[in-house]
């Protein structure tokens, strides 16, 4: 099986690769991207030499070059968005893994779709913000879609084998999204106040990127979940429910009318849902050792609380909106996340910079991946001139 990983450098490409590393006869790697980290792709290169490498920038493209001619590997290397695109829809390909963080991922995960391949989905935005453009394109083009998510991928493993996308049809009742509720679920109120980055992006159970971290921490993570949900399984926001689990050992459960639940579990570790997508419908080994529930020892479930984690109301508006809104709550996260790790915003004020960019900017239909793409500069740039002018509080 001939695999591309966009987005190799972080962390689900790096736990991609560390599968792909422990069944050399059964996946060859064709393609690897990072958009900035030259050393950790050169690295990759080495092990893996694939056909192709891109990277960001001319800069980064020669320097990697450099690299990989010092050590004999005879990686062709690109850069830049098209050639993203280029890689994702190779003929060559049978697999994607798309991993690239943010609106960046979308036009290659989209690439794939187009092209009828097998897509591991660790890439959010491309349903969030075009999930409608997104789903009609892998039906056209016959793509699989699997998703990577712990979550989606638990709801997966749980649903029935022959799901269509018909919630009746299929007996269910509602799908249950389980949430850790990151470092703040029991941090009083009054002190999110004075939250810091650091504090921020020290998640309790999974290792994750900074922006993901954060969206942990305020819950957006679980609410841009939500939608992908929506996509992934034609469930309606009302048959979506958020459940904190703190210990994240089930990733999510399928409540069917007959009375059962349906549930994953596992340790957390992103090697899991990632292996089972390479092999489904088969299983391989994937270097997570096995769950003990005796070390476990108890299991807990609490409501979300709406005062602690307004993102979380604010992606289930942006669900039943419909259009660009999605887009826009997608931008508008991707600009506050930012400020609030270059210290230009408090904790508190993510959520308030969203929900002011949502009231500002006007609903809008999105028929084609250009509106999406209008719609995420909107987002954006309303975003950042509202971050400028009321410091992202919406007053």
């Amino acid at each position: 099986m001939k695999l591309t990983v966009l987005g190799a450098t972080g962390s689900i490409g790096v736990s991609t690769l560390d599968v792909v590393a422990r069944h050399p006869e059964r996946f060859e790697v064709v393609a690897l991207t990072g958009h900035s980290q030259v050393e950790v792709l050169a690295a990759q290169c080495r092990q893996f030499r694939p056909a192709y490498a891109v990277v960001g920038s001319a800069t980064a493209a020669q320097q990697l070059a450099g690299l990989l001619g010092d050590s004999g590997v005879r990686t062709e290397v690109l850069h830049g968005a098209d050639a993203l695109v280029a890689v994702a829809g190779l003929p060559e390909v049978d697999v994607v893994m798309a991993a690239i963080v943010g609106a960046a991922g979308l036009p290659p995960t989209l690439a794939a779709a187009r092209a009828g391949k097998r897509i591991l989905l660790a890439n959010k935005e491309a349903l969030v913000m075009a999930g409608a453009v997104f789903m009609s394109e892998a039906r056209r083009a016959g793509a699989l879609l699997l998703p990577i998510d712990s979550e989606h991928n638990a709801i997966f493993q749980s649903m029935p084998y022959d799901y269509s996308g018909d919630m009746a049809r299929g007996g269910i009742r509602r799908i249950l999204l389980t949430a850790s509720g990151g470092p703040f679920r029991t941090t009083p109120l009054d002190a999110l106040t004075q939250i810091t980055p650091e504090q921020a992006v020290a998640h309790p159970n999974w290792v994750m990127g900074r922006k993901i971290s954060v969206d942990s921490a305020t819950m957006m993570n679980k609410g841009l979940e939500v939608i992908e949900a929506h996509w992934l399984f034609n469930a309606p926001a009302e048959k979506i429910e958020v459940v904190i689990h703190p210990q994240s050992v089930i990733h999510s459960l399928v409540d069917y009318e007959d009375g059962s639940v349906l549930a994953q579990l596992g340790n957390p570790d992103m090697r899991t849902p990632i292996a089972h997508a390479l092999a489904w419908p088969q299983r391989i080994e994937s270097g997570v050792a096995p769950l003990d529930l005796f070390a476990v020892g108890q299991l807990n479930f609490e409501r979300p609380d709406p005062a602690r984690f307004p993102c979380l109301d604010l992606a289930y508006r942006a669900l039943r909106a419909e259009g660009n809104a999605a887009a826009v709550l997608n931008a508008a996260n991707e600009v506050a996340v930012a400020a609030f790790l270059e210290r230009r915003l408090p904790f508190l004020g993510i959520a308030g910079l969203i929900a002011a960019t949502l009231d500002a900017v006007p609903a809008a239909a999105l028929p084609d991946l250009a509106a999406v793409l209008e719609a995420d500069r909107q987002g954006r740039t309303t975003a950042t001139e509202l971050l400028a002018r009321t410091g992202g509080t919406g007053r």
